[in-house]
This record gives C-alpha cells, structure tokens and sequence, in this order.
C-alpha cells in the first residue's frame, strides 16, 4: 500500500482564531496552543510524517525553528514533540531527513554520518536517510553521461552521498531493530541514479529514497522509477522525496513505490496562483477552486506602496476592503446575490491590482477573466459540500485568501482531501 507522508515545516494554525476580527485568540502561546493538521481534524490527513534536520536547524546549520522548539525537540523527541504518539496513530511513520535543499549552496553537507544516526536515534524516527548532496543537472533525453565526463561538482556530490551513505548504513545499526535506514539516491541521470541504486542495495539497504526529483518533469521520473526498477531486486522498497506532481499516483503504483512525501496539498492553499481549494469530483478526480483575495489593507505590501505614493488612499482602500468581506460573508449567508458580492470584490482587486501605465482594454480584460474564477468559486458554493472540520467550522472563510492561520486551515482542508483521494485509488488498486 503506497503511503503519504507529509513534509512537516511548523504546519500549525490555532483554533480559537477569530476570523471576523483578524486575530488569534486570547492568551495564545504558539506550540502549546495551536494544532498540528492530525490535531485538529478527526483523523489524521497523512500515513506519517517527515521531519528535515535542516529544518529544524541546530547551533550550526539554523533552520525553522526557533532555539526554544529546537531544545523540546530535541529533549522530548519527535513525536512528543509533533504531538503524534504511536498508540493514536498506529503504524504511522516517523521519517527524518538531512533537508539537502537547505545546504544546496555549501561545498558538502553541514551533517556526518554519525551524528545524524544520532540525530534520529534522539528524536525516535522510525526511518532515516542517509545524508545527501543535492545534484540539480539531468541529462535529457538523448544525452548520457558516465561519470568522468559530468562537471566536477556533480561527480564530488554524486561520491560524497554515496560514501555518505556507507558510514550511515554502519553508524545506524546502533540505533536498533525498530529503525529502518534509507540511503538516498542521488544523480545526472536515470542511469547514474540506477548505478546509485544498485550501489546502495550491495551496501544493505532494502528501503531507497529519491532525491533531487523537484525540479523534474513526470516523464523524466518516469524513465527514474524504470530504471530504478529494471536495476534493482523486488524487495526493495522505493520512497520519493520530495514529490510534488500528486496528481501522478498512477505512476507510483505502476513502479511500485511505496511512499512519497510532499508539501503540495498545503503549499498549494496559499503559494499556487488558481490552485487554492481541493475537491473529489464525483469521478473521483481531483479539481480545485481559486480563492478569494481579499488582503489585509493595512498589512499588504502593495497597498502599502500605492498609499506611500500617493495613488492610493489609505482609508479608501479598508472602506474596499471591509465592503469585500461584508460582500462574500453576506453572499454565504443568503443576504446578497452572487453579483452583489462579486461587485465588491471586484472593486478591491481593482485597487490593488490596476497600475496606471496599463491600458483601459487590458484592465476590462483582466476584470473580466478575475471576476470569471472568482464566480465559479463561489457560485459552486464547495465549503458547503465538505465535511472536513475546517469547512463546517469556517464555512466561506475557507475559499477567501488573507491570513496566514486562514490560509494553512485552508491548506489543512486540502490534505484532508488529497488523504481522501489517495485512500480510494489504493482501494481502487487492490
């Protein structure tokens, strides 16, 4: 059964936040107070959870978190820490990983062997990579480079992972019989990535992780899996780091991989330009919405320039903004029609997307095409077909885009669904 994990960055939002008035609630202290996604929804929207050394950062290498999260995690553990103990979540994966994005730039990684099987063995993974080196050329199709003819850099990076992952193999039977270690492939190429592959599995390795697939298309991690599968025994396990092109699962299952992490459902709430509010069609397809923007006047950057030039008055753009929100909540609740509340809408993007130097056509066409998207979103009404404690909550306040805690519940319903999908293509793989 192929498995999602989720990538965890701090993914918190709090509860008792006040969408009308804009603000947490009162007294709130970050970690104590606010919930992880499997917190706050009914069951948890992932089958584990990955957490980046890079992350969460040390004396050394900063990361994410602050000095006082880094000291709990490291003094309670990974899962204390998470708030995702083993006896409500059975089963569940712990995975860590060194974060190679985060060091991409330094000569070799910040972390050795040992201290990273350390590392794992503090925080009670129940999975770990190897430490890697990120390597950002890929051949195209046509093109095959052995290793004396690849840049210096990409073959340094393709033998620091691999002796890496020779020391970690050693350093992580200290750990115990409860921890699986994962060597991480990393190449230029399906080949080389094969020849990784194969290396990894004399070492001992039965569980590999993918590494540096990000920036690839879907055929070019298509060509990855079939070499990884064509070079490497059936027990041996694949996991994808780092996968973002979700949409993909049949391409999983048809290589066998056996789990995958990402940030894609949550990112893609509040970073993704259309992309905003999932949904199951009854086909079981995933679609999506595009969320209202409707930003915070006084905070939003563009504003702020356009009142400090002068082309904006500041208490007209809050009178904008405050008619928006009234616009779409009243929508909701059947006190205005849906017109009504695109008028008001409409009348905020104007102000802060115009610019001068457009031209009087150029504005109506994008008007035109904005208030099209924004209309489908809220005349399909989707919060109200979703049973996720974030829309029965929130309710129109899950499809408008503004706050950060608003944003992620948003992104929280999204991994609600994509759990969801996920669950029935593997019934449906069965």
């Amino acid at each position: 059964m192929m498995q999602f994990v989720f990538a965890d960055s701090v993914d918190t939002i709090d509860p008792e936040y006040d969408f009308v008035a804009d603000r947490n609630g009162a007294g709130r202290s970050v970690h104590r107070d606010d919930q992880y996604p499997h917190e706050f929804l009914e069951q948890a929207p992932y089958d584990g959870i990955l957490v980046s050394r890079g992350i969460v950062g040390d004396a050394r290498q900063p990361g994410k978190y602050s000095e006082a999260q880094l000291m709990r995690f490291r003094r309670e553990g990974a899962r204390r820490f998470l708030r995702y103990p083993i006896d409500r979540f059975p089963g569940s994966l712990l995975i860590g990983d060194c974060g190679a994005f985060t060091y991409r730039n330094l000569p070799e990684p910040p972390y050795k062997a040992d201290d990273t099987a350390e590392f794992y063995a503090d925080a009670g993974f129940t999975h770990g990579c190897s430490p890697d080196h990120l390597i950002f050329d890929f051949d195209d199709l046509g093109v095959t480079r052995v290793l004396d003819d690849v840049p210096d850099d990409v073959r340094r990076r393709y033998e620091i992972t691999l002796q890496n992952a020779t020391e970690f193999y050693k350093s992580a039977k200290s750990i115990g019989p409860g921890f699986t270690p994962m060597g991480v492939i990393q190449g230029w190429s399906a080949e080389s990535m094969a020849q990784a592959a194969r290396n990894l599995a004399s070492m001992g390795y039965d569980y590999l992780a993918i590494g540096g697939t990000v920036p690839l298309r879907i055929d070019q991690i298509r060509r990855v899996l079939q070499a990884l599968r064509d070079a490497l025994p059936d027990r041996v396990r694949l996991h994808l780091l780092g996968f973002g092109k979700i949409e993909e699962l049949a391409v999983l299952e048809q290589y066998r991989v056996t789990s995958f992490d990402t940030t894609s459902p949550l990112l893609r709430a509040f970073k993704d330009a259309r992309k905003n509010y999932w949904v199951r069609t009854p086909n079981g397809d995933l679609s999506y919405y595009t969320a209202i923007r409707i930003p915070q006047a006084t905070q939003n950057n563009k504003l702020k320039h356009k009142a400090l030039e002068g082309s904006l008055n500041q208490e007209d753009a809050r009178r904008l903004e405050d008619a928006a929100l009234r616009g779409v909540r009243a929508y909701a609740e059947g006190g205005a029609t849906l017109d009504q509340s695109l008028d008001a809408v409409m009348d905020y993007w104007a102000a802060l997307n115009w610019h001068d130097e457009a031209s009087p056509s150029r504005r109506a066409d994008a008007a035109t095409r904005q208030r099209k998207v924004y209309a489908h979103t809220l005349g399909d009404r989707p919060w109200e077909r979703c049973s996720c404690r974030v829309c029965r909550e929130s309710g129109v306040e899950a499809v408008i885009f503004r706050t950060s805690n608003r944003n992620k519940r948003r992104g929280i319903h999204n991994l609600h669904v994509f759990h969801t999908h996920l669950s029935e293509f593997r019934r449906e793989s069965i």
